[in-house]
């Protein structure tokens, strides 16, 4: 069962696509036409929370669990390995549950021995099961992911929620790698960063809506859809401001619907030190293929060198202090929830 689900999400996944609308269109990059740097001189490396990453772009979890997931993997994990890029597997749990599959992870590590990859497990996980799941791939880092609306639509899945925050505060006090909380498209506000941050958790990926929609996935695979619930959750863009409103820079990802270098360079700005991507990528790589991802991921970090050689940001930290407007639905939310957005249009000097 578990293993069908697998492929099925793949399958919907593909099928249903991803809406756009992660709410980036709301924010305005201001220009800058004396820039006074150049291409060249532009440094991609950034930080989350205590690692390192060479690029900015990182391959968000997605699956495993199968025999066709293995081969996903296995190319994503080529890619990544080629483009020195940070990747996620998806949810473990299957693999611990049933060792036959546990090779559909494991060979992530086999083809990107000396990269950064991250084991991913959901928040009903215990300490044991944490500590199997980052040693079955060797991992660097740990994501715990949030699905609650995706359980609740989810014809099989879980309705008792009771005793979150308590596992993934004890997970955080025994894994030894980071420990980074996702959530997988319907966004974290500020009231739940909060609890997250007071536990220890110390980097969030936003997964804000916009992208892969597992509501809607889900409701595909019910025989009575509740269909209501398809475009729960916020944009991405608001769960980005949301999340950094308790969060510094350097410790939140931002993630759903982000497909091109201007929307990657939009998250960033706003303070994001990473951006998560999958839809987009796992869209490239069965049309097209390998090369077609390699070609791909280029575009998108030559774009990103464009956009901040236009603005003077050498790097991502520096992307942060230039000034941006945000406006439409966005504003209109934060400034219902009382999240200031005045020192975004007013932050920075143009000088250095």
């Amino acid at each position: 069962m578990r293993i069908s689900r697998k492929m099925e999400h793949v399958h919907y996944a593909l099928e249903l696509g991803q809406s756009g609308q992660q709410g980036l269109s709301d924010v305005k990059l201001v220009h800058n036409c004396l820039p006074e740097t150049s291409t060249d001189q532009i440094a991609l490396t950034t930080v989350i929370g205590d690692l390192i990453l060479s690029s900015p772009i990182f391959i968000n979890a997605m699956t495993g669990g199968a025999e066709e997931t293995e081969r996903i993997n296995r190319d994503l994990a080529i890619v990544a390995r080629e483009r020195g890029l940070a990747m996620a597997v998806g949810s473990q749990m299957s693999a611990l549950k049933n060792s036959e599959v546990a090779p559909s992870y494991q060979v992530v590590r086999r083809e990107n021995p000396r990269g950064i990859v991250l084991a991913n497990l959901g928040s009903e996980a215990s300490v044991e099961q944490a500590l199997r799941a980052v040693d079955m791939i060797e991992a660097n880092a740990l994501q715990i992911h949030l699905n609650v609306m995706q359980e609740l639509i989810m014809p099989e899945g879980d309705r008792n929620f009771a005793g979150m925050l308590d596992r993934i505060a004890a997970i955080v006090n025994r894994v030894e790698v980071p420990v980074i909380v996702k959530e997988v498209g319907f966004g974290i506000p500020k009231d739940n960063a909060k609890q997250l941050h007071d536990i220890g958790v110390r980097v969030l990926d936003v997964g804000g809506s916009g992208g892969t929609n597992f509501a809607a996935i889900e409701n595909a695979r019910r025989s009575a859809a509740l269909a209501w619930l398809n475009d729960w959750g916020t944009p991405t863009s608001i769960a980005l401001l949301e999340a950094l409103s308790v969060f510094p820079r350097g410790a939140v990802i931002a993630s759903g619907g982000i497909t091109n270098a201007l929307e990657a360079a939009k998250a960033l700005a706003l303070g994001a030190s990473a951006v998560g991507m999958a839809g987009a990528f796992l869209k490239v790589l069965r049309a097209e293929g390998i090369d077609a991802l390699l070609r791909f991921v280029d575009e998108l970090e030559q774009g990103l060198i464009l956009i901040m050689t236009a603005l003077g940001a050498e790097t991502v930290s520096q992307l942060w202090e230039r000034p941006l407007v945000i406006t439409g639905e966005t504003a209109e939310w934060c400034q219902a929830r009382g999240i200031d957005l005045t020192d975004y249009a007013l932050r920075g000097s143009r000088s250095k």
